[in-house]
């Protein structure tokens, strides 16, 4: 018989991590653990408050379908719980975790997918002032690819500031809807003369109709907007690319779907991550496979990161061993 546990961790940031809607200095993350016949299976997943998602929440509603869990059940049913898209994420993550350690087969082979190569991540600088965030890109010029995060007043200074001083780094902003349509055409111009390859959710989901077909030289990536297959036609016109979190989607599953469906309607792919541990970064990792732009640095900004981590050198991010995931 099937047997679930459910747990909450907290992560140290080191420092404090800053967006546009605000600053924190822990990752809360839930973690299912599945054992099975003597194998056991593990995901790890963010809730996050900007879809009314909440770890008590998460942790709730995995209890009430333990029953389910527990059961000889399969994924494709399990999957069906009405389950907050957090919680379906860890519970679909450590199902796949746990079907490759008993098979003895890894996932990338379960799913059918390409052999895991190292990819190149994005390293993200928190949100501050012009002078903090380029001092902060100035020392973390050996990463190929700088993430920004932006979406308050001074943006236009803090993009020159971060250019001057890392004049050949690729560049790539997220604004998390931080921006308004008033806005938007002074900072793409500022984006573009800063040469910077894609813009992540510039404006509040609720107005990016303003997108609609609007030139642009600069890839606009949706992340806030982008969620399930059943919005994507939605986004075509607004948008270049979509960006992928497993978090989002509610697991691996529902993500290379996800990432399928956006390829046939020419849409780019960004594989996201919430702020957490190398256990979350895993299964995502196997969408960076294909991925356009890959953002899956989260382990880097915490203190530390848990046992059998994925190994990170100057923005290359090699495969999880199987003992971490999959």
């Amino acid at each position: 018989m099937r047997k679930l546990e459910v747990i909450s961790e907290s992560w140290p940031i080191a420092g404090s991590f800053t967006i546009a809607r605000g600053s924190k200095t822990q990752a809360e993350v839930v973690v299912v653990t599945l054992t099975e016949n003597g194998f056991t299976g593990r995901g790890e997943a963010v809730p996050y408050s900007r879809y009314n998602e909440t770890v008590p929440q998460c942790l709730a509603s995995l209890e009430v379908a333990r029953a389910a869990i527990e059961s000889d059940q399969s994924m494709a049913a399990l999957a069906m719980l009405d389950l907050p898209k957090a919680a379906k994420n860890a519970l679909d993550c450590a199902l796949w975790d746990l079907a490759a350690k008993t098979s003895g087969t890894p996932v990338w082979q379960l799913a059918h997918l390409q052999k895991p190569q190292p990819a190149v991540t994005a390293y993200t600088l928190s949100l501050d002032t012009p002078e903090a965030m380029a001092k902060a890109a100035a020392n973390s010029s050996h990463y190929p690819l700088l993430k920004l995060k932006l979406g308050r007043d001074g943006d236009v200074d803090r993009l020159n500031a971060i250019r001057e001083v890392v004049p050949k780094a690729r560049l790539i902003v997220d604004a998390n809807e931080g921006w308004s349509p008033a806005t938007l055409p002074t900072m793409l111009d500022a984006c573009q003369k800063n040469r910077v390859e894609l813009v992540e959710q510039p404006l509040p989901s609720s107005k990016d109709d303003a997108l609609l077909n609007m030139p642009r030289r600069t890839i606009i990536c949706a992340d806030e907007s982008a969620h399930d297959i059943a919005g994507l036609k939605k986004l075509v016109g607004k948008y270049d690319a979509i960006n992928i979190k497993l978090d989002k989607t509610g697991g691996l599953t529902n993500a290379l779907a996800l990432a399928t469906a956006a390829r046939e309607l020419n849409f780019k792919i960004m594989v996201g991550c919430m702020l957490a541990t190398s256990l979350a970064m895993a299964p995502a990792f196997l969408l960076a496979q294909f991925a356009d732009y890959v953002d899956l640095d989260g382990p880097l900004l915490l203190s530390k990161d848990r046992a059998n981590s994925i190994e990170y050198s100057k923005g290359i991010m090699s495969p999880p061993c199987p003992e971490l995931w999959g």
